[in-house]
C-alpha cells in the first residue's frame, strides 16, 4: 500500500468541464493545497463516451486510476455496466483486489456495504444526498467521513459543488486496506450517486 494513504485528510476537487465524458479529480493536501494524487479516467471507450451524454450516464462502466504526481499507481476503482444497483471494485497499486462496494436496494440517501475481497462486510457507507454528508460506519464506530462542509484549514477552498473533504479516522491503522477502500469510495459516491 502506498504510504500516501496513511494521511487522514484529503481534499478532492473535480475537474469541471462543459462537454466532459471522463471523470477526473485532483486530491490535495488541505493544509498546503498541494496536489498529492491525480484521479483520471483514461481508458474510456467510444460507446461509453457517447452514452455519458445521455440519460444512460449512470449505467455506464468506469475505470478510474489514482496516481501520485510522479505517476505511481495508488489504486484503481472499476465498475462494469450498472442496470439497477452498482458493484464497484477497488484494486491496489499491483491490481490486486482490495475489496468492493455493493449498493443496497431501497436506500434513499445512498447506502453501500464495504466488503473485503471475500465479501465480508467491513463497514457501511451511509449518507444523505441532500446534504452531501456520508459516513463509513460499523455499529458504533465511524471510520471516515465525506462532506462538502469542513471547518478546517481547507474550508476556503470550497468554492464549487465539485469539491469535498474526506477525513479518515485516526483509529484506522496505517497500511490498513480499509484506507484504500475509503478513498476509492469517494470516487464511488460521486460517480454512482451524484451523476
Amino acid at each position: 500500500m502506498n504510504s500516501i494513504l496513511n494521511r487522514n485528510l484529503f481534499f478532492i476537487k473535480e475537474h469541471v468541464g462543459i462537454f466532459k465524458a471522463a471523470n477526473n479529480f485532483d486530491i490535495l493536501d488541505p493544509e498546503s493545497q498541494e496536489i498529492i494524487m491525480h484521479c483520471r479516467e483514461e481508458k474510456l471507450g467510444f460507446f461509453t463516451k457517447m452514452l455519458r451524454f445521455t440519460d444512460y450516464k449512470r449505467m455506464t462502466p468506469f475505470n478510474v486510476e489514482i496516481k501520485t504526481p510522479k505517476g505511481e499507481k495508488v489504486l484503481t476503482v472499476k465498475r462494469g455496466i450498472s442496470i439497477i444497483l452498482s458493484t464497484v471494485e477497488v484494486f491496489d497499486e499491483n491490481d490486486v483486489l482490495v475489496g468492493s462496494f455493493k449498493q443496497k436496494l431501497f436506500s434513499i440517501g445512498g447506502k453501500f456495504n464495504v466488503l473485503d475481497p471475500n465479501e465480508n462486510v467491513l463497514c457501511k457507507l451511509q449518507g444523505k444526498w441532500t446534504s452531501w454528508d456520508f459516513k463509513f460506519v460499523n455499529e458504533n464506530n465511524e471510520f471516515g467521513h465525506v462532506s462538502k462542509k469542513w471547518a478546517g484549514l481547507g474550508k476556503e477552498m470550497f468554492t464549487t459543488a465539485d469539491n469535498y473533504m474526506l477525513e479518515i479516522n485516526e483509529s484506522v491503522p496505517k497500511d490498513d486496506p480499509l484506507r484504500t477502500l475509503i478513498l476509492g469510495a469517494v470516487i464511488c459516491i460521486d460517480m454512482v450517486l451524484k451523476e
